[in-house]
């Protein structure tokens, strides 16, 4: 029962069972592995000290509210969110269009109020350009390497230099402490 109730309190998206994973990303290279691979938009302060990686499906609600609670966060850490493709159709259009826009972080936020709010967020084309697929595909591939289960998923610099992962959404006092800022 205790699992259980452990299980319904993880906010987040899960996959379909699939092939294995490529080779895993060890732990401590997966900020040098997603910062030199993965291929995302960045919002927040430029300069900070903390850089915070968030793989995301567009379609994931759990990611909708990951966005919110990282808003009151971006005058101290930098996030880098990087689309996946892994839940439905959707998702690979709708992170194409988001990558691709003028302004990620204004589709971005566009997109996840309308997901929140039931309406399927962005309209997006199915003609998504090869390079764009590639690269969410790439950042899809680095999210199985990473052994993720669901979205989103968050990897973050730890106290000791290395990275610390974490599965689902959490509210913003919550995702403070975990990226190393504190309670807010």
């Amino acid at each position: 029962m205790a699992a259980f109730a452990a299980m319904a309190f993880l906010s987040a998206c899960s996959r379909e069972a699939e092939a294995p994973p490529a080779p895993p990303i060890d732990r401590s290279q997966a900020l040098q592995v997603l910062a030199a691979e993965g291929k995302g938009f960045t919002v927040g302060t430029m300069m900070a000290a903390n850089t915070v990686y968030v793989l995301f499906d567009p379609q994931c609600p759990h990611c909708a509210h990951l966005w919110e609670a990282s808003q009151p966060l971006l005058r101290q850490a930098r996030f880098v969110w990087l689309p996946v493709a892994m839940l439905n159709a959707k998702s690979l259009p709708q992170g194409a269009a988001i990558l691709t826009a003028a302004k990620p972080a204004e589709a971005m936020d566009a997109h996840e109020k309308s997901l929140i709010a039931g309406q399927g967020g962005t309209s997006a084309s199915a003609s998504v350009p090869d390079d764009v697929k590639a690269a969410i595909e790439h950042n899809t591939a680095l999210l199985n390497r990473l052994g993720a289960e669901a979205v989103p998923f968050i990897v973050a610099r730890d106290p000791q230099g290395g990275a610390r992962t974490a599965g689902g959404a959490m509210p913003t006092a919550q995702l403070a402490a975990f990226i190393g800022l504190g309670a807010n």
